[in-house]
């Protein structure tokens, strides 16, 4: 059975350094075992509320801190190192307000890594949420039987490959899990209201569609020209009102396209996703996205995917409409915002009165326990 490296080792070691994190709060006496329906539409039976979960995905961060309306802390057991490693302005940014994140118990490893039981159990979980990617393999392994055996109830969720489908399940999923559906039925009535701005100007004046290319992952490797099919970042730059070239050619939501193809295509539009992501590509042409990013330092490194061969002669190249967007939006409850900043970009004068910063900013104030900081895109384009 594949398992996370020495998992259990270092969970363990990091409980006995924090002096027994996992704590033995009783469940509150109103709480009673329910059937919650997860985003692989599998029925769990589980005791709600919960007290505290382990995130197999540790940008879920985002979402726990929005839904429980006050320490996310307080709600996770122990968490995937991702964030630290993949979104590290975001811990940077929770690390401010939370200095106990520190200590808190995380495991590495990749999105579809497996979590063995005897872990989550001794991190007192009384849930374990994992991204849908890990599902084929925990499948393989038994191990949502086995979780089951030991009493700990197993969710899947997802903002990566159907983000159009599974945001508002997800976020109402965790609003049950936590007791509060009101507050997250406020989040999804916000998002929606911020995509609608969007998609409801796109239908009523039918502008002609740019054609886009979404470069993945730029800087995380050399490779070009990794991409999106018809989800995630492909799914909105059509909800933004552009369309996407790399559709056609990508059947699943990832996938690569060859240069030749970009070239044909002639793209007027190229959007690098991005980040900093210096613990995976040391001194790599990442562009540095995220809270408090460096503008000037990330327009800089953005110039250079002007000259990637794939680029050669396109329209893109020749007016320099060339974007970058922090590639967490990709898996995070925030993709409303990135919908916002494209259709932007593809039409600025049918939206001069949308403000991406400022819908991010409000959402910052009425959900979340950080202040919004501004650095999630660039662009070589004066607007």
């Amino acid at each position: 059975m594949l398992i996370l490296p020495n998992m259990r080792k270092v969970l363990v070691g990091l409980l006995l350094v924090v002096g027994s994190v996992a704590l033995t709060v009783p469940q509150p006496a109103w709480a009673q075992v329910q059937a919650i329906v997860d985003i692989e539409g599998r029925r769990v039976d589980i005791n709600l509320p919960v007290r505290r979960v382990l995130l197999g995905e540790g940008r879920l961060l985002h979402l726990v801190a929005a839904v429980v309306g006050e320490n996310p802390l307080d709600h996770v057991a122990a968490w995937r190192d991702d964030l630290i490693e993949a979104d590290p302005a975001s811990y940077r940014q929770y690390l401010e307000v939370f200095p106990d994140l520190e200590n808190l118990p995380r495991f590495s490893g990749q999105e579809d890594s497996l979590l063995d039981p005897e872990s989550a159990i001794a991190l007192d979980a009384d849930a374990v949420l994992l991204n849908v990617d890990a599902r084929p393999a925990m499948e393989d392994a038994g191990l949502e039987e086995k979780l089951a055996a030991v009493g700990i109830p197993l969710l899947y969720i997802d903002f990566r490959h159907d983000p159009a489908r599974n945001t508002e399940p997800t976020i109402r999923l965790l609003g049950r899990l936590f007791d509060q559906e009101k507050r997250a039925a406020e989040i999804v009535a916000f998002r929606k209201r911020e995509i609608d701005r969007v998609t409801k100007t796109v239908d009523a004046h039918d502008p002609e569609r740019p054609r886009v290319f979404i470069e993945r992952v730029g800087g995380y490797t050399d490779d070009c020209c990794l991409s999106f099919g018809d989800g995630n970042f492909g799914k909105f730059v059509e909800l933004a009102g552009g369309e996407n070239i790399a559709k056609s050619a990508i059947p699943s939501t990832f996938g690569q396209v060859n240069p030749e193809l970009v070239i044909a295509a002639d793209p007027a539009h190229v959007v690098v996703t991005s980040a900093e992501w210096e613990a995976y590509v040391p001194g790599g042409r990442w562009i540095p996205l995220g809270p408090d990013a460096d503008i000037n330092k990330a327009r800089n490194k953005l110039e250079w995917y002007l000259t990637r061969p794939a680029y050669t002669g396109t329209r893109a190249g020749r007016e320099r409409k060339f974007h970058g967007i922090w590639h967490q939006f990709y898996n995070s409850p925030f993709d409303f915002i990135a919908i916002q900043r494209l259709a932007k970009w593809f039409h600025p004068t049918l939206f001069t009165d949308l403000d991406p910063d400022e819908t991010f900013r409000n959402f910052h104030d009425r959900f979340l326990p950080v202040s919004y900081r501004s650095g999630y895109w660039v662009s070589l384009v004066d607007e």
